[in-house]
């Protein structure tokens, strides 16, 4: 793979647009766990799922409260037409009003509204509810954990692009030197000026390498921002050794064991299957009698409990018991039931898959690593040897018994080398953090 190829891949991976840099301001230097704690603290991501959690948890407050009783104050004014009073003859030869022309209404009431017995439909839905509440709690565990994953990748993209621009930067010099030797020895007669030609081109194409590379870390570094919460424009540098993560010790077994206990998806789809089977209880108790008590105290003029009916303020009570039995819903129920188990059924099955693929994620992470840890050794070896190629080659060429074309083509051997280092020991970080996501840590 050339060096152009290597740089064009990284711009691939990296966001296409960069924020403006101020170039005289400091660079605010981060470690892995404080561009983390950053983002976790500032991301508006999360602040949707606690929101989210707490609207599911005021849910299962509404559910718990539809079981307790329920007291409302009413009051209402009504005006009718003006009727003929009827009065009747009382004894002493008196007319005595029964009932008087009393177009004003008034009313005030104090009612209570107890629902004792529902079948067990309350009860459930409040289950329901309550593990609804539990499972979004898993959910922003989840969103945390995909952030967390987030944040590591833009973290070691920046730092794989700083190492880049490093080592190009170096190559920069290090052919800009060899450049003034051929020029030197063009002048003394040694070598053809076709020589110096094949190193100035050689010294431009390091030249854009470097520009490429430049921008690429510039990218790196505006993502990284953006997902730790830092104000556009902020520089950056990560604080990070390149050096291997070290290999996990447990078994692919023990590894899909755990992440089956920890991940937070899964729990989360075990408690919604849970409450699927709440919510279908509750359906089933649709077509059983409630029974509820009612009770209040009216405070009216006219009251029409009193008799005679009179235009005048009259306090009364009242206290029922009430039962409510739907014989025939027109297939509600029956429909409601069907809606509750399929969902049931739904979410098992999204568990069933998601077991399944656990699994699969799992072993590919633990092959990610083992080969993340294989390209890091094949990497440093390559170094090695292109830096001891490159300095033989060089003292060669100085002692007039190598071309400048073979010291060109090292010095392209060890860029090389050198840049597939700094990616592997990348993506071992990567590939690291990539187990940890697919075992909930």
């Amino acid at each position: 793979m050339k060096p152009s190829t290597l740089l064009a891949a990284l711009l691939a991976l990296l966001p296409t647009a960069a924020l403006a840099q101020p170039p005289d301001a400091a660079p605010v230097r981060l470690t892995l766990d404080d561009a983390i704690r950053r983002g976790l603290e500032t991301s508006q991501r999360i602040a949707e799922a606690v929101a989210r959690g707490d609207a599911a948890g005021a849910v299962a407050g509404e559910r718990h409260a539809a079981t307790l009783p329920q007291v409302a104050v009413l009051a209402g004014y009504m005006r009718t037409n003006h009727v003929d009073p009827f009065s009747l003859l009382a004894p002493g030869s008196q007319f005595r009003v029964i009932y008087p022309d009393v177009p004003d209404n008034y009313r005030t009431r104090l009612d209570l509204q107890w629902p004792i017995y529902t079948g067990g439909r309350a009860d459930a839905l409040e289950r329901a509810a309550r593990i609804e509440a539990t499972a979004s709690a898993d959910e922003i565990a989840a969103a945390r954990s995909d952030l967390t994953l987030e944040i590591t990748r833009a973290y070691w993209a920046l730092v794989t692009a700083t190492e880049a621009l490093r080592v190009v930067q170096e190559s920069v010099v290090r052919v800009g030197a060899h450049l003034r030797d051929v020029r030197n020895q063009l002048a003394a007669g040694l070598v053809p000026p076709s020589d110096v030609f094949s190193v100035e081109a050689q010294e431009s194409r390091q030249r854009m390498l470097a520009v490429q590379a430049e921008a690429t870390r510039d990218i790196a570094e505006a993502e990284l921002g953006r997902l730790s919460g830092a104000a556009p424009g902020t520089r950056l540098a990560a604080e990070a050794a390149l050096d291997a993560p070290p290999a996990p010790a447990a078994s692919i077994e023990a590894l899909v064991a755990t992440a089956r206990e920890q991940r937070p998806e899964r729990a989360a789809l075990v408690k919604r299957v849970s409450a699927a089977g709440e919510r279908g209880r509750a359906a089933g108790a649709y077509t059983r009698p409630t029974v509820g008590v009612g009770g209040g105290v009216d405070y009216a003029n006219p009251n029409s409990r009193w008799f005679p009916r009179e235009k005048a303020w009259r306090p009364s009570w009242d206290a029922s018991v009430n039962l409510t039995w739907p014989i025939f819903d027109g297939g509600r129920g029956r429909s409601e039931l069907a809606e509750a188990a399929a969902l049931g059924r739904a979410t098992e099955a999204r568990l069933a898959d998601f077991d399944s693929s656990l699994a699969v994620e799992v072993r590919q992470r633990r092959r990610e690593i083992d080969a993340s840890r294989a390209a890091i050794d094949a990497a440093s070896d390559a170094v090695r040897s292109a830096a001891e190629a490159r300095r033989v080659l060089g003292e060669r060429f100085a002692a007039g018994v190598a071309t400048s074309t073979d010291v060109l083509d090292a010095q392209v051997a060890l860029l090389q080398a050198e840049l597939d280092r700094t990616q592997a020991m990348a993506n071992a970080h990567l590939a690291d953090a990539r187990m940890a996501r697919a075992l909930g840590r």
